[in-house]
């Protein structure tokens, strides 16, 4: 289990911070083939560069296309593009890494980093470590159980309550501090019409957020980390109680969520319909319209021993495939990816800023949203990486996806829902 834990403080003092196969054969053909090695970087180089955001796709695409032609600029490297959409490189990867991958490709922290790193199928980075402006704590992130590094970050985003500035000034509400605080606050929206919580997991993973930081509000970090590693019950009180509350929560949420995309909730938080969301900061790429009104708070303590300073905000980076016909081009390209001209190259050519994990990179394009963000991630003692990347992937997408959405049709067996949940996690985590 690799995570960043209290030393993110220092990482971020300065910083201003599943199975690539597709039932058609097309996607493997585009990103196989031998490239012929060659040198590592310069004319006559070619790197071949996995991305999981398809071309045309917003934001995400264009930073990761404006790094790969700054790359080749810079280095007069070629690099080949190959561009797939989000879901389908999530679900395909496994079979993508053991057939005939892209050299360097777009990752996570975590767990999910970890298990490609204890099957061989991505490449050691120990010798392309340290990167300038890259700190220890990054480091940690991206280090397997073996000691060895395996993954170079590139940004992150925090977990957050947002909510628009202007409709909570219109309606005289405060971002709460306490858990008094939230429930009132919640029980206003009802009485003025407003649905409290904007809510959707059509796409499956979003609602692991809930049930991530409930349990770190109910049970603490540790806790949080121990289950996801398989060292706690699924079937005991602690569980229990994260679902218990969820239960209670529901009432407070959109009706039928499995029935809404992420996008779809976030404009109904957008258009004023619910006042909250619980999302990473990427909601704005769905409502961009309103980015400027949009705030949020860190999800408040619900029980005072615990607090409220533990939350997750996940690392995406790159990885070096196994597989990948030109190891040396991929390091000196995934190095590069590290840097603060990679960052800055990004940021330059989106509209929208991801917050960048080098130290060095330029904050001149960060929003308020963004600054605010360093400021939370940089206080919180305890960063999780997100329940699909910090637990074994086939247990997050075969087990707990069609657990929380089956919990969320029917919230009321919990002791059903927990004993399946605690089974499969026998099978799968040991």
């Amino acid at each position: 289990m690799v995570t960043a834990q209290a030393s993110r403080r220092s990482v971020l003092r300065a910083l201003g911070l599943g199975s690539l196969a597709l039932s058609s054969g097309s996607l493997l053909a585009a990103c196989g083939g031998d490239s012929g090695g060659g040198p590592a970087s310069g004319e006559g180089a070619t790197v071949k560069f996995g991305i999981n955001e398809a071309q045309g796709s917003g934001p995400a695409y264009d930073r990761l296309k404006a790094m790969a032609d700054a790359y080749a600029k810079e280095t007069g490297t070629e690099v080949s593009l190959n561009a797939v959409d989000h879901n389908t490189f999530q679900e395909s990867i496994n079979t993508y890494l053991q057939g005939t991958p892209d050299d360097v490709f777009t990752w996570f922290a975590g767990f999910r980093m970890a298990q490609f790193a204890e099957s061989g199928l991505i490449t050691d980075l120990s010798d392309v470590w340290p990167i300038d402006g890259l700190d220890d704590a990054f480091k940690q992130a991206s280090t397997a159980p073996d000691g060895k590094q395996y993954f170079v970050p590139v940004s992150y985003y925090p977990w957050a309550v947002f909510y628009r500035k202007s409709v909570f000034e219109k309606n005289g509400w405060a971002a709460p501090e306490t858990k008094d605080d939230f429930f009132a606050l919640m029980d206003d929206m009802q009485g003025k019409n407003i649905t409290p919580f904007a809510f959707g997991d059509k796409d499956g993973w979003p609602a692991m957020g809930t049930f991530d930081i409930l349990n770190m509000r109910l049970n603490g970090f540790d806790f949080h980390m121990a289950l996801m590693a398989g060292d706690e019950a699924w079937d005991g009180d602690e569980v229990k109680l994260v679902f218990e509350t969820w239960r209670d929560l529901l009432p407070y949420h959109q009706a039928d969520p499995l029935g809404r995309t992420w996008q779809e909730a976030a404009t109904s938080m957008g258009n004023g319909d619910c006042g909250m969301y619980l999302l990473g900061t990427f909601v704005v790429d769905a409502i961009a319209d309103v980015g400027d009104d949009l705030d949020f708070f860190t999800f408040p303590a619900l029980d005072d021993t615990i607090g409220a300073d533990a939350l997750d905000a996940p690392i995406d980076g790159f990885c070096v495939a196994a597989a990948g016909q030109n190891q040396d081009a991929a390091k000196e390209m995934v190095k590069w990816l590290g840097s603060a001209a990679a960052a800055d190259a990004a940021n330059n050519g989106a509209d929208a800023p991801f917050i960048a994990a080098n130290s060095e990179a330029s904050t001149s394009t960060y929003t308020d949203l963004q600054k605010k963000s360093v400021e939370v991630v940089s206080a919180a003692s305890n960063i999780a990486q997100f329940m699909d990347r910090d637990t074994n992937a086939d247990f997050a997408n075969t087990v707990m996806v069609p657990s929380i959405q089956e919990f969320l049709k029917n919230p009321d067996d919990i002791d059903g829902l927990t004993s399946s949940i605690q089974q499969q996690a026998n099978s799968i985590l040991g």
